[in-house]
């Protein structure tokens, strides 16, 4: 597979990208009423949650230093690859990665807070600002921010009161927006975890 076929195959990966926003939101949802419902260990959580991380930081190393399963990859998730994800590690990993940190290090309310933001603030707001963003803020938009903001503080409000639901809201805001060279998929779920278990009425 050459370097012009990849790009091929990545260029068809871009746009609104429906079904990878619909994943990004079942995927934490799904795992966020698992832990609320299914009443598992949080040591066992975390052990699944690695056990996943580390089967894609395997295809992660796979694909990027062969061509071939690079494009292989973007073969088979062309609705949900990014372009992105062509030179460095998928979302996915990433996404991983922020859930098994939250599930490993806080409790089961603040971990659920988290996953549930990243689920849901995400590619609510990635949809908004990629479709009607017009005023730029930090490298996206403003519209594409408060609309994160709005839903992380739907969430943590909801969960934990308003004062940590307003702090834990503008909190993560600012680091979906200040992640680099971290991914949002990462910081999101870890930073919204600490703060409403380190602000009062958490």
């Amino acid at each position: 597979m050459t370097a012009p076929d990849l790009d091929t195959l990545v260029g068809r990966t871009t746009g609104l990208q429906p079904w990878r926003r619909l994943f990004h939101a079942a995927t934490g949802s799904l795992v966020a009423g698992i832990l609320l419902y299914a009443d598992v260990p949080r040591a066992v959580a975390a052990g699944i949650l690695g056990a996943v991380l580390g089967g894609l930081v395997v295809l992660d190393v796979t694909r990027l230093v062969s061509p071939g399963a690079n494009a292989l990859f973007f073969r088979a998730f062309r609705t949900l690859a990014s372009p992105r994800e062509a030179r460095r590690p998928a979302s996915s990993t990433w996404y991983a990665l922020g859930m098994t940190l939250a599930v490993a290090f806080f409790s089961p309310e603040a971990a659920v807070s988290g996953i549930l933001v990243l689920a849901l603030a995400d590619p609510a707001a990635s949809y908004v600002g990629q479709r009607w963003g017009r005023r730029p803020l930090l490298g996206a938009s403003l519209e594409g921010t408060a609309v994160f903001a709005a839903v992380a503080f739907a969430v943590l409000g909801a969960r934990h009161g308003l004062l940590p639901g307003a702090a834990g809201a503008l909190a993560v805001a600012l680091a979906e927006r200040l992640s680099w060279p971290l991914d949002d998929n990462l910081t999101i779920p870890v930073v919204a975890a600490a703060v409403v278990t380190l602000i009062p009425g958490a």
